[in-house]
């Protein structure tokens, strides 16, 4: 009898081994089956939902209302282009204006790339709708309190575009390097102990665009976002009765230094 259930045991054993392992090679694999059509097809034969097309009508009413409205004139286009550009003076002209305004004090440079600068503004009436489309993010103006090596670094990033910055002028030699700066009409040397201070976008301040070197300083905020900065600077302009324009001034040269 000992025996009999021994025998037993080991069959039940080999038996539960053999199901297991052709379970394991013979695993259950899905093979979902869905029909042709799934959902209701959108397209432009799909009638309006007369609910929810009262819904939205105000809303589209005033936001068409909004980026249709007038805000300044300009004579000629702005435009971005490689090097510097109207498009670019003007924005970061602006920038610096504005933060010096907001905190109160002088700001020695401003930094745009053209990288950030989306559509030009075009010329004759422009429209809030031209602003979102130059600008389309909600990026806000912030300072920077650079030191004068970072300040280096920063002139050497747009010497190799020969992008422009509000403040400065400066010439880029043969080997691509940024040289004879000046900041606010005076000399700039990478050696002094003092701090630049540099209205630029919260984006760029973080390292975007590559500008990894500014990512170390703490940006000082100004709580105005930078498409609305550039809104006001039209309507200001406008105030005055002034155009809106901007130039190539040769904020960059060549050397042969």
């Amino acid at each position: 009898m000992h025996l009999f259930h021994s025998r037993l045991a080991t069959l039940s054993l080999l038996a539960a081994l053999t199901f297991s392992s052709s379970c394991q090679r013979a695993s259950y694999v899905a093979k979902p089956v869905l029909p042709p059509v799934t959902a209701q097809p959108v397209g432009n034969t799909l009638p309006d939902d007369p609910t929810a097309l009262a819904t939205i009508v105000p809303y589209r009413q005033r936001v068409t209302e909004q980026m249709t409205a007038v805000i300044g004139t300009a004579p000629v286009a702005l435009l971005k282009n490689s090097g510097e550009s109207p498009l670019a003076n003007f924005v970061a002209d602006l920038q610096r204006s504005r933060a010096s305004r907001e905190l109160g004090q002088t700001i020695d440079l401003g930094v745009m790339t053209n990288g950030g600068l989306r559509a030009p503004l075009p010329a004759g009436q422009v429209t809030l709708g031209a602003v979102f489309e130059l600008m389309p993010f909600e990026n806000e103006l912030v300072v920077l309190d650079a030191p004068a090596e970072v300040v280096q670094q920063l002139f050497d990033y747009g010497a190799r575009v020969k992008m422009a910055f509000s403040g400065a002028t400066y010439a880029v030699n043969p080997s691509g390097k940024a040289t004879n700066i000046r900041i606010n009409s005076q000399p700039f040397n990478p050696a002094q102990s003092r701090l630049y201070t540099i209205a630029i976008s919260d984006y760029l301040a973080g390292g975007g665009d590559n500008m990894v070197f500014l990512k170390a300083i703490k940006p000082r905020g100004t709580g105005v976002l930078l498409r609305n900065a550039i809104a006001d600077q039209i309507r200001e302009l406008t105030k005055q009765g002034k155009l809106v324009e901007a130039k190539v001034e040769n904020r960059v040269k060549s050397s042969n230094n």
